[in-house]
């Protein structure tokens, strides 16, 4: 079991920044994919990004590639997320998520590639 806690949202003019993280319980937290996804109001939840168990693969919605990069700290059992250049379209609760090797036969961007959910935090990004 994996429990995921994820903190740094608030509220941003656009063009700021915010670094997201998501702190996530357990010992085999190295051996997860790990990923991003975000819902807006009166949306479907859409990915973000993702980051392999070593970190050395990372994806990106084609939305976010540029101003988004995603990393992870294994030793502190943390993903983080940070977003740069952020728009208004940006505005939504983002999820982080973990997925076993159990999984691997599910594209990173789908999420069916993951078994297990954070509570999420809000991100509004004001024009």
């Amino acid at each position: 079991q994996v429990q995921l806690v994820e903190s740094g949202g608030g509220l941003v003019q656009a063009g700021g920044s915010l670094r997201l993280s998501c702190a996530a319980s357990g010992r085999t937290f190295s051996s997860y994919a790990m990923g991003w996804f975000r819902q807006a109001p009166g949306k479907e939840r859409e990915f973000v990004s993702a980051i392999i168990w070593s970190g050395a693969d990372t994806y990106y919605a084609d939305s976010v590639k540029g101003r988004f990069a995603i990393s992870r700290d294994n030793a502190k059992n943390t993903v983080y997320l940070q977003m740069n250049s952020l728009k208004p379209e940006d505005t939504a609760v983002y999820v982080c998520a973990a997925g076993s090797h159990a999984r691997d036969w599910a594209p990173h961007g789908e999420e069916r590639r993951y078994e297990y959910w954070g509570q999420g935090t809000q991100v509004t990004v004001s024009s």
